[in-house]
This record gives structure tokens, C-alpha cells and sequence, in this order.
């Protein structure tokens, strides 16, 4: 995953590359100071089954071949009408919630009249699951994405250009064809033409052999509200975009995050039912930018198109205009410049750790109304929020991380991040807030809910070990920062006193409690 490039295909001519998804030597700390954890590109054929098996062995009942078919639901909950495909028989389950996670095509969502937020979208794209050993292409051309233009060539209206992405090493890759700008319609190719297609991409006389089709399209959309009555709609469902910048998956993942442990308390009488309501209040915003990043991500490639002459319709013209990359002379310096401005702004895709990162929730599940002023991005994140990430601990922002160890270190470091979560909520203090950890017991035992809560500093439970805890808590050793069971920081005090009293306050407030 260490590079993009943009190639004639990938036996032939590299054009250009750029570091990618916090590889550049420049970015790295960045990304490496962001969280414990390193990128990793996991398709979603082989991301499903794991989450399947894991499921199915922690008593999460899961069918197969199974189809939904419609709901009804009332004030007590949800009916839910299901077809066995295998027998063609029809039955009925009976829930107190719905959680609609049933893709871009969603019919829930329809059924719930959920109102979409449209934009004109780019049209369609066509993925061709591809069986080929290229293991001998890859070894000297490392990539996670190989954009594939050829301006010297005629192109089918099916393929004017494409991505070449890995699935698995080094023989089975999709190949992402995105049709002529200049085409009225689009054919219905046979597999003999994507193949004919898929060999000039690959550039050598590769065997290859074609196992799936399927298109796409490149949707600008996102729902208004994600939720109505006890129905409740996540991932592609309510939000719908091109996987630039890797936000697909990443983004439907934190949906669920988001709203599991709400639903958990809430059907363990731990929370209100209130609490449901913030769920479109924090997610939908983050839907929202992530559609409209991933789609100007895609719009910015034309950018790299037009330098490297695929937007004319005529193949004189495009020849002429891609021989100025190598020209001498005004003409050849403007093209090969813009070739490098437009790679040097896909940065904004590839190391864009701002977007990932800089997500911030405003509901009545957070507890702010003793800050001093409203949240404002800091450092960096204020100038560029989609390239840059400040970590920061005002409440509805991220947990930061930083690296933490015993004082004799006979364990590997862990994680602030890691300490958090789990279902649990989270209390880190520090020296002078033992009185937080007793009202963390104190406060858990009246409303049955798991507060963890550790001190970090100097002889406490854990020390600080490169000192970045104490940079970024912007809080006193004997203060506190509450953290939810999803990461997100729910509250924070700056320094100790009333600490029973100001935790009882909060969590009435952020779990829709009238009493406690």
C-alpha cells in the first residue's frame, strides 16, 4: 500500500507515483502519532467472512440466503417480513429495533421514506474480477491502485481508462473501468471485449480469465435524517459515494460503532431511548463530508487526465498532446507541470488523514455546556481539515492516542485508545484524581453501568511514557476526560472537586436519564 501510480499499463511506461495512506517519509509520524494501528487494504470478500464467522460464534444468529422483504412496525416495535430463498417460504420476525444495513440499493430506506440528499453523480464504473498471475508486474511497480491511461490508444466506450487493484496476491485483481466521457450510452460489452480490454491494461500476453462483472454507479448522496421510529438505517444505505479516499467500509463500520452501544443501553434500561436521537445528529454530518470529500477526490483526477491527454475525443489529438509530456520547449513544461500539480493535490485523497480523523459530534449525547467557548479545529486541522488532524480532547472529538507503560515496563506498551471501548465507558485521570476513580465506582454502581477508570502519570497506573498524554489532555493531572464506549470523548473536567456529583450530572444528561 505504499504507492499510487499512474501507468500505460502495467507492464509499460510509469507516469508518475505518489506515497500513499501515511507512507510518505514527510507524513508518516503524522499518521503513526494519530493511532497504534497501521492502514490495511482488506477487500470486502475477504472482510465479510470474518465478520460472519465471528458473529456466528458469539451467538449471533446469521442466514444465509435469506431475503427481506418489507416491515411494519407499530409503537412497540418492529415486524419484519423474511423469504427462505432456498424453500421460497415467507415468515415473520418480531424486534424492538430494525437496523437497516442493506446497501446502496437499499429497499428499507425506500419503505421508511427517508428523503435523499442528491447531487448529480459520475456516472457508472464497471468492476471485472480478473484471475491473472502478476506477481512478475507488481514485484518492481509496488501499488495499491495502478490508474491505467492510454491516450495513444483507441478506447471502447466501456473502458476509456481504469484502476487496477489487488485482491489477492499476486492472481486475483479487479480492474475498475470507468467509461468515455464522451459517450452517450453505454454498451453491454461481452466478456470476450472487457477481456480484450482488461490485456491491453495488463500490457503482456498474461493469461487471464474473467470470473465477475458488475457495475457501479458514482453517487453523490446522503440521507437527510437516518432514522424514523424505531427503524434505523446505516452504511451505504444513507450515504453513497466512490471509494476515493477509503472511506467506504471505514465509514459504515463507525455508523454501526455509533450506534450499537446507544441500542445497548437503551434495551438494557441503562440509557433512555432519548439517546437514539443522536444518532442522525453525530452521523449524518459525517456522511455528509465523506460523500462530498470522496467525490471531489474523483473529480480532482480529471485534473491528471486532462495532463495526460485522455479528454479529447480525437486519438491526433491526444497523441499530439501526450508527446508534449516529453517535448521540449513552453508547451512540454505547462503539461508536465500540470501532470505534477494534479498528483501533488491527490494528496488530499491519499493522505488524507483529516478526513479520517477530524470527525466531531454535537448532540445531547455530549456533555459541553461548562466549556469555555464552542469547539474550533486547532493547529493544522484549522487550516486544511482534510489533510491535517489535530488530536484533541474536547468533548465529541476522537480519543486521542498516545503510547503508555507500567513504571517497571514488563509488558508492551499500550495504547490511550486501547484502554477505552469494549462496551465499557472510560475515566483517565491523573496524579490528585483518585477521588475520580471512587466516583467512577460510585456513579457506575447506581446507574449498572461499567466505568473503567485509570490514572496516568508519574507512579500511577500507567506513566506517560513519551510525555504526549500530558500534551494533549488539555486538562489538570486531577482532572478527568470521560470517554464513551465508542472512543468518543462524551465529557471532560478540567481539575477535581464535586467529582460524584459533576459525574452524576453528566451521565444523566449524555444517557437522556430524568433520574438517576
Amino acid at each position: 500500500m505504499a504507492h499510487t501510480r499512474w501507468c500505460h499499463s502495467l507492464a509499460g511506461e510509469e507516469y508518475a507515483r505518489i506515497y500513499s495512506w501515511g507512507n510518505n517519509p514527510k507524513r508518516k509520524g503524522d499518521h503513526d502519532a494519530a493511532s497504534p494501528c497501521k492502514h490495511i487494504d482488506l477487500p470486502q470478500t475477504i472482510m465479510e467472512p470474518i465478520l460472519l464467522k465471528y458473529a456466528s460464534q458469539h451467538g449471533f444468529k446469521c442466514r444465509m440466503d435469506t431475503k427481506f422483504l418489507s416491515f411494519e412496525q407499530d409503537e412497540t416495535g418492529v415486524t419484519s417480513t423474511i423469504e427462505d430463498i432456498m424453500t421460497s417460504t415467507t415468515y415473520k420476525i418480531r424486534s424492538k429495533y430494525l437496523m437497516a444495513a442493506d446497501g446502496a440499493r437499499s429497499h428499507i430506506v425506500k419503505q421508511l421514506g427517508l428523503e435523499l440528499d442528491a447531487k448529480l453523480g459520475g456516472g457508472v464504473a464497471i468492476d471485472v474480477l480478473v484471475q491473472a498471475d502478476l506477481s512478475h508486474l507488481v514485484k518492481h511497480r509496488t501499488g495499491n491502485l495502478h490508474w491505467i491511461l492510454q491516450p495513444d490508444m483507441e478506447y471502447p466506450d466501456f473502458g476509456m481508462m481504469g484502476v487496477a487493484r489487488m485482491v489477492k496476491p499476486w492472481n486475483e485483481w479487479i480492474f475498475s473501468l470507468f467509461p468515455s466521457i464522451h459517450a452517450t450510452t453505454i454498451p453491454q460489452p461481452t466478456n470476450e471485449q472487457y477481456l480484450a480490454r482488461i490485456k491491453e491494461f495488463i500490457g503482456d500476453d498474461t493469461p487471464a480469465e474473467i470470473l465477475m462483472v458488475s457495475r457501479w454507479n458514482i453517487n453523490e448522496i446522503v440521507a437527510k435524517e437516518y432514522s424514523k421510529g424505531n427503524v434505523f438505517c446505516l452504511g451505504d444505505a444513507v450515504h453513497r459515494h466512490p471509494p476515493m479516499n477509503g472511506l467506504g467500509s471505514n465509514t459504515c463500520i463507525q455508523d454501526a460503532y455509533n450506534l450499537a452501544w446507544k441500542l445497548a443501553h437503551v434495551l438494557k434500561s441503562k440509557a433512555s431511548p432519548r439517546i437514539l436521537d443522536s444518532y442522525t445528529l453525530e452521523r449524518q454530518p459525517v456522511g455528509l463530508g465523506i460523500i462530498s470529500r470522496a467525490n471531489d477526490s474523483f473529480r480532482n483526477h480529471r485534473q491528471i487526465w486532462s495532463a495526460l491527454a485522455m479528454l479529447s475525443p480525437s486519438l491526433s489529438d491526444r497523441k499530439a498532446a501526450f508527446a508534449e509530456l516529453s517535448a521540449e520547449g513552453a508547451a512540454g513544461k505547462k503539461r508536465r507541470s500540470e501532470l505534477r500539480k494534479g498528483i501533488e493535490h491527490s494528496a488530499h485523497e491519499f493522505h488524507a488523514i483529516g478526513i479520517e480523523m477530524n470527525q466531531h459530534y454535537d448532540s445531547p449525547a455530549i456533555f459541553s455546556s461548562d466549556e469555555l467557548a464552542p469547539f474550533e479545529p486547532q493547529g493544522l486541522a484549522a487550516e486544511d481539515p482534510v489533510l491535517y488532524y489535530t488530536p484533541n480532547t474536547f468533548p465529541g472529538s476522537r480519543l486521542p492516542h498516545a503510547w503508555l507503560n507500567k513504571a517497571v515496563p514488563n509488558q508492551s506498551p499500550i495504547s490511550t485508545i486501547d484502554l477505552a471501548g469494549k462496551g465499557s465507558w472510560t475515566i483517565f485521570t491523573g496524579i490528585g484524581g483518585q477521588a475520580w476513580k471512587e466516583a467512577a465506582k460510585v456513579v457506575g454502581s447506581e446507574i449498572h453501568i461499567q466505568v473503567n477508570a485509570v490514572s496516568i502519570g508519574f507512579r500511577q497506573d500507567l506513566e506517560d511514557i513519551y510525555g504526549d498524554w500530558e500534551k494533549v489532555r488539555s486538562v489538570e493531572e486531577d482532572g478527568c476526560i470521560l470517554v464513551r464506549p465508542d472512543r468518543f470523548i462524551a465529557w471532560r473536567a478540567r481539575s477535581s472537586g464535586d467529582e460524584v456529583e459533576r459525574l452524576r450530572t453528566v451521565f444523566e444528561s449524555v444517557l437522556g436519564r430524568t433520574t438517576i
